[in-house]
């Protein structure tokens, strides 16, 4: 029953995009689903599978140059007994986050749901015998939160991942399945993962990057990406579909990624690419590596994390932090903790990140602005000589105040924009939220 559910939806796409040019207009879902997750303002990035088990990151398996063959025995003893899904959903949900991003495949090939595609999953080839992503998604059914699936497009273990991409030559696969083996088999993993699992936010995508055409066209025809994306369309029309490829948005795409940098910066050397007018989402680490890795002490301070929050806000994206779960099933103490205190600050200002937008006032050196309506937050990071003054005009400043006591705030307002004059930002206070109150709408 399965097969023929697929067969009959890809036969479907496939007359939709023999019909279609290489344009995209989202449905009504759609674009209501963007602006969701806009509302979100802040996720949780889980990396984990069995390279969990080596406590190296989600490279292992290249980084270490494993042998195909030996890499896969580690299903084997892949049982995370104390994984508890309604444990982390809480967390999450606690820690002031909106919706959840797990990798569902990475580049080693495992799957971490039950999935009738390949044996090569967390319900056939490991002793735990559970559906994680099942339980996962119906933890956050139960608690509110948005499930979102990552998903590569990489693979180190199949024979049809051919020809090769710039990684993977070194498994000791043997090669002779054929591409279109390969985009038939992910078109079957993603109908199951828009179908078995109830609603899903976002198809969060990576691997373009491993195999690049002479242009984006070239590119986009290499990964069968209009295909690919007016089947997660025809299937679920308001789950977002984003790609990880460091590239301006395809047509299709609903949200634009950045990895390791806001948007618009360029500090870790993938984002160089223009900002679009898509919701944006630009992801981080914990610490310094994305799966589990033990040695890998470098912990960003909950301060910084909560300042990133702010700064991602301050750019009109979300921020996607990462956790990398443990193998037994528990993330790891050091990031539990950062969770807790970036909760106990979102309990106080969480309406200053969540549910608004940032368009119309750049960040500045005492730091951004947010808004909702008629109210502007004016978030000052860092304590400059003077008075604060805002680029913003049109609009009449009814009131000023600091956001969690209500003291008021000096202002005048002048034909260039608005000057505050809010004091000095004390040490212990991460950022100092003055609240503006407009005539009309920002």
């Amino acid at each position: 029953m399965f097969r023929k559910f697929i067969t009959l939806a890809v036969a479907a796409i496939a007359g939709i995009s023999g019909a279609m040019a290489w344009e995209y207009n989202p449905s009504e879902e759609n674009l209501k689903a963007r602006e969701e997750f806009r509302d979100h303002g802040f996720g949780i990035f889980l990396h984990w599978g069995i390279y969990s088990m080596l406590g190296q990151g989600e490279w292992a398996m290249e980084t270490l140059q494993l042998p195909l063959d030996e890499y896969q025995n580690l299903a084997s003893g892949f049982c995370p007994s104390q994984f508890n899904a309604d444990q982390w959903v809480k967390a999450f949900k606690n820690a002031g986050a909106g919706y959840i991003t797990i990798t569902t495949r990475h580049h080693d090939g495992f799957s971490m749901f039950g999935t009738k595609a390949s044996d090569y999953n967390i319900v056939d080839a490991t002793p735990f015998k559970r559906d994680i992503i099942k339980e996962l998604s119906d933890a956050c059914a139960r608690h509110g939160l948005k499930l979102h699936f990552y998903y590569s497009q990489v693979d180190w273990s199949r024979d049809d991942y051919t020809p090769l991409g710039s990684t993977g030559r070194k498994t000791g696969r043997k090669l002779g399945g054929k591409w279109e083996d390969y985009m038939n088999f992910m078109d079957a993993q993603l109908t199951e993962l828009l179908t078995n699992y109830g609603p899903i936010g976002a198809i969060w995508y990576d691997g373009v990057w491993e195999k690049k055409g002479k242009d984006n066209d070239e590119t986009a025809n290499i990964w069968n990406l209009k295909h690919q994306y007016e089947l997660i369309h025809f299937l679920q029309p308001g789950c977002l579909v984003g790609s990880n490829h460091h590239l301006t948005p395809f047509p299709g795409e609903d949200i634009q990624l950045f990895e390791r940098d806001k948007p618009g910066e360029n500090f870790a050397g993938y984002s160089g690419q223009e900002v679009s007018q898509l919701p944006l989402e630009t992801c981080q680490t914990m610490n310094g590596t994305w799966g589990y890795h033990p040695t890998d002490r470098d912990w960003k301070s909950p301060e910084s994390l909560i300042r990133l929050l702010v700064e991602t806000a301050g750019k009109n994206a979300n921020l996607l932090l990462n956790i990398g779960p443990r193998p037994n099933g528990t993330l790891p103490a050091e990031s539990i903790d950062i969770l807790k205190a970036m909760g106990e600050w979102m309990q106080t200002y969480g309406t200053t990140v969540k549910g608004v937008r940032s368009n119309v006032v750049g960040a500045h050196e005492w730091g951004v602005t947010t808004h909702r309506g008629k109210t502007m937050f004016v978030h000052i990071l860092d304590n400059i000589e003077g008075p604060v003054f805002i680029p913003y005009t049109g609009n009449k400043l009814k009131d000023a105040r600091v956001f969690v006591d209500g003291r008021k705030v000096p202002f005048s307002q002048t034909p260039d924009g608005i000057i505050l004059k809010p004091g000095s930002k004390p040490h212990e206070v991460i950022d100092m939220v003055v609240q503006l109150t407009f005539q009309n709408e920002i």
